[in-house]
C-alpha cells in the first residue's frame, strides 16, 4: 500500500469526486432497478438500494449516497441518512432475505443526520434496528467502506458477514476533528486524533475488524473506474465463498458465524483496583 498519514487518507476518504454508491451499481451491475421509500414516511436520497445481476447472480445493492458536487450533497443531506433511510434499508434487507439475495452494502457517511426532526421521528431506534436487521439476515451479507465510515451511522450497514475497506477509506467512531475537540478542546489538532484513532483500513484490518483492504494504486477519483472493478473482483470472491457455505451448511448458519464473528472483536476483563496496580 502506498505510505500516507492518516490525516491524507482521511481527506482522501471526503474527497468530493471520489466515486460513490450509485456510481458503483452502474458499473458493477447489469439492468440495476433502484428500489425507494420506507413505505411509511418518504424516500431518503442519502441512503440508496437497487437490485440486479453482478455476473450471473442477482444481489441487492444498500449504500450512503454523497453527491458529486455541492448542490447534490446539499439535496442527499451529505451523506447522512435519517431515519426513513435506516427503515428503507429494513425493508430492503427484508426482501433480500425473502428472495433469498445476497446483499452488498457501500458505506460512505460521516454519520447519521444528528438533526432534531430525525431524532423525533425516531434515529436511535432506525439505526439499531438496522443493524439487528443486518445481524440477522439469512442471506450472504459484504460490505464495502468506500470512503467515511462514521460512528453508528456507518455501522448500521456495516455488520456483515464480509466488512472490506479501500486503501484510503477510513472507519470510526467519530471524525477527528469532533475527537480533537472533544480530547484537546481544539479542532486544529484533527491530523494529530486522526493518528491517535487508529482510523484507517491498515489499522483496521489489524485489528481483525475489516477482513480486506482493496488496494488505490491511484486514489480513487483519479481512477474510478479502475477502482470500482477491482472492488468488484473482490466482492465476487467473497461472495463466492460465502455462498458456498450458505449452501453447504444451510442459511442459519451464516448468523452464527456472523454473531461469532462479531462476538470476537475486542477483549474486556475484570479486575480490581489492586491487580489492577500490581
Amino acid at each position: 500500500m502506498t505510505t500516507r498519514t492518516a490525516w491524507e487518507r482521511v481527506q482522501l476518504a471526503r474527497h468530493l469526486a471520489r466515486p460513490h454508491t450509485l456510481d458503483y451499481i452502474a458499473e458493477l451491475l447489469d439492468e440495476p432497478r433502484e428500489l425507494h421509500g420506507d413505505r411509511l414516511y418518504r424516500d431518503d436520497p442519502a441512503i440508496v438500494a437497487a437490485i440486479g445481476r453482478f455476473g450471473t447472480e442477482p444481489v441487492v445493492v444498500i449504500g450512503h449516497q454523497k453527491g458529486a458536487s455541492t448542490a447534490e450533497n446539499v439535496k442527499r443531506n451529505f451523506g447522512m441518512p435519517k431515519p426513513e433511510g435506516y427503515r428503507k434499508a429494513i425493508r430492503i434487507l427484508q426482501l433480500a432475505e425473502k428472495f433469498r439475495l445476497p446483499v452488498v452494502t457501500f458505506i460512505d457517511t460521516p454519520a447519521a443526520d444528528p438533526g432534531l426532526e430525525s431524532e423525533e421521528r425516531g434515529q436511535a431506534w432506525a439505526i439499531s434496528s438496522c443493524l439487528r436487521t443486518l445481524l440477522g439476515v439469512r442471506v450472504p451479507t459484504v460490505g464495502v467502506v468506500i470512503g467515511e465510515g462514521g460512528s453508528g451511522g456507518a455501522l448500521a450497514l456495516a455488520v456483515c458477514d464480509r466488512l472490506l475497506m479501500l486503501e484510503n477509506a477510513i472507519f470510526a467512531v467519530a471524525s477527528p476533528e469532533a475527537c480533537a475537540a472533544i480530547l484537546w478542546r481544539d479542532a486544529a489538532r484533527a491530523p494529530e486524533a486522526a493518528e491517535t484513532m487508529r482510523i484507517t483500513a491498515e489499522d483496521l484490518h489489524r485489528f481483525g475488524i475489516a477482513d480486506e483492504v482493496i488496494p488505490e494504486p491511484v486514489p480513487a477519483h483519479l481512477d474510478a473506474s479502475g477502482v470500482i472493478r477491482r472492488v468488484g473482483s473482490v466482492l465476487q470472491r467473497h461472495l463466492t465463498e460465502l455462498q458456498r457455505i450458505w449452501q453447504e451448511h444451510g442459511p442459519e448458519s451464516l448468523r452464527r458465524f456472523r454473531w461469532a464473528r462479531y462476538r470476537a472483536i475486542g477483549m474486556w476483563s475484570e479486575e480490581t483496583i489492586e491487580q489492577a496496580l500490581d
